[in-house]
């Protein structure tokens, strides 16, 4: 048997050795059959016949075909001479629509790829060029023929470097990748070479080549090694930017960049700003700490030289009688003339003295009848609060962050509304750290590195896991009837009714089309006469740098198409690869997309239960110890379940806060007289009932909102009681604290006591809670739906706040006093104590020890000095800061912490490859089917060089700048290639059959369907009227691609183009793929730019004739609606802030009468306070977003509250000078501020630290945290000090009043001494009556004995007091 085999191996050498290369000779001619070598292929894999004869000289219907198939060959019938039968013609046309189809836009490039295979098959020079190296018999109809299996074919390097370079940067529209990557193997597009090209193009294991052909390059002038009488074949290739003979045009840029345009320089992006050569901010910073620090040394010095000057003068003489200067001037000894005092002083008097009277009568109403009041304050906020029944709580992101008339919801509604929303994700990323990876020799791929996670057992791991989701089965209420995933699944080549097979999943597993046989599948192979075992890791090398092939090079001949018919890109398969080393990747990437139903769809929830079903098996498997995998995954639902959940989770956090701070109200109001009373002197109850305030003001707030349809947030439930607290605690506090130190007067009422101490105090409660709610109602002027929510819901609760503090607590607060004046214990009603209650203010602990050590010390002449220079420092500091706070919210910070979604975001940015999906969305307006609308869309020949595909094109080739990775697909431009006569693609049913005249597919036999859509146009631009164009378009979107035809549209546009009624388009999409985007920045740097390309576009296509005028092209990235706020949130930030700003400005001035510097200096310290704030954020890597503002915003309202009270305070007293009447407000008003605003917060915020959400850590607990101290800072430290030196004079108006009050009282006093002899009579006497009775009561004694100069002195220090208090 051996011998047998070597001869016919001797003879098969002898019969090539004796053909010669001779010009005029064929070395094989006419089909013998299938090449018996070959087992299944996609193609028929049809072999000529050893022939070594001339070439036939070609007439009649050989020689048209010949001039149809190969017109290079074409020298005229009679003198056109060939080595192709018409069968061989038949065949080599057959095989070259396969390339036609991908390769057709660049016709330069159709034409080289037709001219080298209709040389090496028809040439009638072909015995010089080719050399026959294998045969073998064939029979066919009973006759045996030598059939030539393998030649070797002659090429020139400048021929095949000339085809290489036409064809190397064609396009395939639909995947935004090149043509050359699906004929290149398992080189892809990055490492394909012209002998790489020609390789593969030989390779008849690939299914499509019938015959091995083993090309050699042949530089010129090399003819080393060449067999005797071989020519190697040196045709003329055309350039990618030439005409083609037959009339083709040039290629387009995108296919060619030698048509390109030649474009200007990309501009460099903008540095950073610059002055001087220096950070331009920081110069800023500096020069403006220069100017206000210049501006306070030269007002110290200028205040210095007057002081000295009003010295100098009184040593004179010159100032007696006018008084001392600022800071030692006794003001109440000035003579006031009333033709001194100013409108403005009268009507701040005027003001004061009304709202004091009007809440004085208010006040002692409600304290007069409590128990009616609460009843009525209980009714009114029961009937408001009844619309809680109704509440709508939004937890949609889209609906919370983006606003319904925003660009980016419009857009998104558009989008959805005409192509359905963007499928839902549900992904795992697996990885398999510290298993080692192996270096695999390949037989046909040489040796290539694998990871440890590229392993045979762990793919079939992943296949497991993969088909146990697949097989997900749950009961569904609403389909009535057992769901799976087919009946929610995002199915592209079978939307209609679609199996489990049809459903997209894209994984690695799905190489080998999920099928464990073809996983464990081997064969030998013999290549270059070695022989060895390929296994699934060739098929893994090929697949993975040509996934759009049907059919591998090995002889495994397996198809790396997915089983639902698409190919799985590598990136969605496999990730964490450097330099395309896709076997060495760090991690497989398995992903389940579904349909995107609508909220009121019933496959919705259906969808979300799937949903839920996944994440239950994905969790159950991550617990499991068998398995081998590190991984991460998420649902499209697990965002909004985790926002959710940590709610939940951090509830009992926000409990807890509020309740640490009623423990601290309850404890902090008491007075604390005395052990024995300390039950009686609790406010316990009045603490509880301030608590119920604040909840009764948010309750009604929310019912009132709900009644009109306004749906709150989870934001709203969690930070307006919150704010509420703290503005009402420090009324409370301000209230409380003022009546503790106040003595009923004698005859006085305790209903008119506490009518006269609201009287006193509710001016400064009512401009903070005016100052705040309208601060707020103006803050719900923006445009982010989270933003205004909020501020409506708090405006309207700080309000109610307030109505119920004027209503309900005082008549609360009043009963206490009845409680507290009858010795009653606070909890054990029925218990009373002994001890009476002192009859004296009780100024507690905070107020001596302020009015004696704080205020003195921060009002030193050194600390006020210091203390300016410190603030300004720190003004000026967070200027800079403010400018380089970073503006965004990543996601991974609305998860909490050990929240699973943190994983997936680590796992998504380190291994994923390429960004997410971004649709260029045309509207209504434009015309598809004129010549003009074609070109101006396409990127193929003819194709205009600025058309919309071109430019996201020009686009891409800066990712860098553009945010765009890869091109966009164009179903304009594969239509054109559809429709085009050289391939299979739009063929129509022959007469005869039962569909004649209509669309015939490409796996229908030619016979039935011989006629094409369309002819070849003359110069080689193939454009449909606008007939074929509307006849033909639905068939291309419905036409399944597959190899016989890889243009269809099914699947990549069928829900890309979008008619009306009359057949006009009106909705169009072109997907392209952004960069990987890793932060809030890249998302919001990609959308502006994607912005910014569009509008280029759109105008573009406006000049377009037939354009409408508002026609518009506008980019889509699911993410957009997220990211949108951050293009603007800057200046809506600063008009928002602003607004807010203002009535603190405005208020302060109304109500303290005019008074322009108190209300100016109020506002310049609430401004530091929120440009303080942004700075700090900066230092503490607190991003500015939505989030931040609403929290700027609070602050505002808060810091109105560490202001106002102080500023009033100052501005009302009547101390002689600057310093005492700032010791008198920080004593006096700065301890109330700092034990119910600074206090209150405090220990509630702390809590906060403790929550599990990110969010509420950094942008509550550490913002809210740095408002209260900054305010506290500002409001305790700097303002005072700042009053001290700029504060308003003592208005004389009210030292006018004063003045006339002296001169009754002085009159008064008169009367009184001439009633002194009388008393002097009267002490006398009784102190003789003591004598006589030592027995008598010696508190009566102790009274008689009370000199008359005590008395007058105590009355006159009553006197004062009053006005004091005033």
């Amino acid at each position: 048997m051996f011998h047998v085999a070597a001869l016919i191996t001797f003879l098969t050498c002898v019969v090539l050795s004796e053909a010669q290369h001779e010009p005029g000779y064929c070395a094989f001619y006419e089909e013998c059959g299938r090449n018996p070598s070959l087992g299944p292929a996609l193609l028929p894999p049809m072999v000529p016949c050893l022939n070594y004869s001339s070439a036939r000289v070609l007439t009649g219907l050989h020689y048209r075909k010949l001039k149809e198939v190969c017109p290079i060959l074409d020298r005229g019938e009679g003198s056109t001479t060939a080595c192709c039968s018409i069968k061989q013609l038949s065949t080599l046309e057959m095989s070259l629509a396969l390339s036609k189809a991908v390769l057709v836009r660049c016709p330069s490039c159709a034409e080289n790829f037709a001219h080298l295979h209709c040389i090496n098959t028809c040439s009638p020079n072909q015995s010089q060029t080719v050399k026959v190296t294998k045969v073998m018999n064939v029979t066919t109809k009973n006759i045996t023929r030598e059939a030539v299996i393998g030649y070797q074919a002659f090429l020139s390097t400048t021929f095949a470097d000339g085809s290489f370079q036409s064809c190397k940067n064609v396009r395939i529209p639909a995947t935004g990748g090149f043509a050359i990557a699906t004929m290149c193997g398992r080189y892809g597009a990055k490492l394909c070479n012209p002998q790489h090209w020609y390789d593969f193009q030989g390779d008849s294991s690939n299914g499509l080549a019938p015959l091995d052909i083993d090309f050699q390059l042949i530089k010129e002038g090399d003819t080393e090694g060449l067999p005797k009488g071989v020519i190697p074949y040196n045709g003329r290739a055309l350039g990618c930017n030439e005409t083609t003979p037959t009339g083709g045009q040039v290629c387009s840029c995108q296919d060619c960049q030698e048509s390109c345009p030649r474009m200007p320089p990309i501009p460099s992006p903008p540095g950073p700003f610059k002055l001087l050569g220096e950070n331009g901010f920081l110069v800023i910073s500096i020069i403006l700490l220069c100017v206000l620090m210049f501006a306070f040394l030269f007002y110290l010095f200028v205040s210095y030289l007057v002081r000295s000057q009003r010295r100098k003068d009184e040593e004179k003489g010159k100032g007696k009688g006018n008084g001392k200067d600022q800071n030692s001037n006794d003001v109440t000894q000035q003579v006031i003339d009333p033709s001194e005092v100013t409108c403005a002083e009268r009507n701040s008097l005027a003001a004061q003295a009304f709202l004091s009277q009007e809440f004085c009568h208010w006040g002692t109403l409600m304290a007069t009848y409590p128990l009616t009041v609460l009843l009525l304050s209980a009714i009114f906020v029961a009937v408001f609060s009844a619309g809680l029944k109704s509440i709508e709580l939004t937890t949609d992101p889209v609906e919370l962050w983006s606003a319904s008339n925003s660009r980016a919801r419009q857009e998104k509604d558009f989008h959805d509304t005409h192509f359905e929303p963007f499928f839902r994700t549900n992904q795992l990323i697996l990885t398999a750290p510290g298993r080692k990876g192996h270096i695999y020799d390949s037989l046909l791929f040489g040796q290539q590195n694998f990871s440890g996670l590229v392993s045979k057992d762990l793919v079939i791991e992943l296949l497991a896991l993969q088909k146990e989701i697949q097989n997900i089965e749950f009961w569904s209420e609403d389909l009535n009837r057992t769901a799976s995933l087919k009946d929610v699944c995002f199915a592209p080549l079978n939307p209609s009714n679609p199996s489990q097979t049809d459903c997209a999943v894209n994984s690695l597993p799905q190489y080998f089309q999920n099928s464990l046989d073809n996983i464990n599948a081997k064969v030998n192979m013999t290549e270059l006469g070695v022989t060895k075992e390929v296994d699934w890791r060739d098929h893994l090398i090929y697949c993975l740098n040509s996934p759009l092939s049907f059919q591998d090079i090995t002889n495994l001949r397996m198809s790396c198409m997915a089983d639902y018919g698409a190919p799985v890109f590598t990136f969605l398969a496999v990730g964490g690869y450097e330099n395309d080393d896709y076997t060495n990747a760090e991690a497989f990437i398995l992903t389940f997309s579904l349909n995107n139903f609508a909220r009121d769809n019933l496959k919705y929830k259906v969808a979300m239960q799937w949903e839920t079903e996944f994440l239950k098996i994905v969790q159950a498997y991550q617990k499991n110890p068998a398995n081998n995998f590190t991984f991460a995954y998420m649902a499209e639902r697990s965002l909004e379940d985790e926002i959710n959940r940590t709610t939940a989770e951090d509830i009992p956090i926000f409990m807890i806060s509020y309740a640490v701070i009623f423990v601290y109200i309850a404890v902090a109001l008491g007075e604390y007289t005395s052990w024995k009373r300390i039950l009686v002197d609790s406010k316990f109850l009045v603490g509880l009932g301030g608590i119920l305030v604040v909840g009764c003001s948010v309750l009604a707030s929310m019912g009132f909102y709900s009644w009109i349809g306004i749906p709150t947030s989870l934001v709203v439930l969690q930070v307006v009681p919150f704010l509420v607290l703290a503005v009402g605690a420090d009324n409370i506090f301000i209230f409380v604290l003022e009546y503790q130190r106040d003595v009923r007067r004698p005859g006085e009422k305790r209903e008119e006591q506490i009518g006269r101490v609201l009287g006193n105090v509710a001016p400064s409660m009512l401009l903070c809670s005016l100052s705040e709610s309208i601060c707020f109602f103006l803050g719900a002027l923006s445009t982010m739906p989270a933003v205004k929510t909020f501020a409506l819901y708090a405006a309207l609760a700080v309000m109610m706040d307030f109505i119920l503090q004027m209503t309900a607590f005082v008549a609360l607060l009043s009963l206490d006093s009845r409680r507290q004046d009858n010795n009653h214990c606070e909890l054990l009603c029925c218990v009373t104590v002994s001890t009476e209650r002192p009859n004296k203010p009780n100024e507690g602990f905070l107020l001596p020890l302020m009015r004696k050590y704080y205020a003195p010390v921060l009002l030193h002449s050194y600390t006020r000095i210091i203390v300016m220079v410190v603030f300004i420092f720190m003004l000026c500091g967070s200027v800079f800061l403010m400018f380089n706070v970073t503006v965004g919210l990543d996601q991974e910070l609305a998860m909490p912490q050990g929240s699973y979604m943190l994983d997936y975001f680590k796992y998504l940015y380190k291994y994923f490859e390429v960004g997410v999906p971004v649709y260029f969305v045309t509207k209504k307006g434009f015309n598809f089917t004129s010549v003009e609308g074609m070109n101006a869309i396409c990127s193929s020949v003819g194709c205009d060089q600025f058309s919309l595909t071109q430019k996201i094109q020009y686009a891409t080739d800066h990712p860098e700048l553009s945010y765009l990775a890869i091109p966009a697909n164009s179903w304009v431009d594969d239509f054109i290639d559809w429709l085009n006569p050289g391939s299979k693609c739009c063929r129509l049913y022959g007469p005869g059959t039962a569909n004649a005249g209509q669309f015939c597919p490409a796996t229908e036999s030619i016979f039935l369907c011989s006629k094409k859509c369309m002819s070849t146009p003359s110069d080689g631009v193939l454009r449909p009227s606008v007939e074929n164009f509307n006849r033909f378009l639905p068939d291309f979107l419905g036409n399944r691609p597959d190899l016989q035809c890889p243009k269809g549209g099914l699947g990549a546009y069928d829900k890309a183009v979008v008619k009306d009624q009359n057949g006009e388009i009106i909705a169009s999409r072109f997907m392209a793929y952004h960069t990987p985007l890793t932060n809030s920045q890249d998302f919001t740097a990609a959308l502006l730019k994607a912005r910014e390309l569009a509008h280029n576009i759109t105008m573009g296509l406006r000049k377009i004739p037939g354009t409408s005028p508002d026609f518009e092209v506008f980019p889509y990235t699911v993410t957009n609606v997220f990211y949108e706020q951050y293009l603007t949130i800057v200046p809506e930030g600063l008009f928002n802030i602003s607004l807010c700003l203002l009535p603190t400005f405005v208020v302060c001035c109304l109500l303290l009468g005019l008074d322009l510097r108190s209300g100016l200096l109020n506002l310049i310290t609430i401004i530091m306070i929120t440009v303080d704030t942004v700075g700090v954020m900066t230092l503490w890597g607190i991003d500015y977003n939505a989030v931040a503002l609403i929290n700027l915003v609070t602050a505002v309202g808060i810091s109105v509250e560490f202001v106002s009270h102080m500023t009033r305070s100052f501005a009302l007293s009547t101390k002689p000078t600057h310093v005492e009447r700032a010791k008198e407000a920080t004593a006096n008003m700065g301890s109330a501020v700092f034990a119910g605003v600074a206090m209150t917060n405090l220990p509630g915020i702390l809590v906060l630290a403790f929550a599990k959400a990110q969010l509420i850590q950094i942008f509550f607990f550490r913002l809210n945290l740095i408002i209260t101290l900054l305010g506290m800072a500002h409001g305790l430290v700097f303002l005072p000090v700042l009053l001290s030196y700029f504060g308003p004079g003592v208005n004389k108006a009210v030292l006018l009043q004063l003045q006339q009050e002296k001169a009754k009282e002085a009159s008064k006093e008169l009367e009184l001494r001439n009633k002194m002899k009388q008393v002097y009579d009267n002490l006398s006497y009784d102190n003789n009556e003591i004598k006589q009775d030592p027995d008598s009561n010696s508190t009566k004694a102790a009274t008689d004995t009370r000199r008359p100069s005590q008395i007058l002195k105590e009355h006159q220090e009553e006197r004062v007091e009053r006005i004091d208090r005033f």
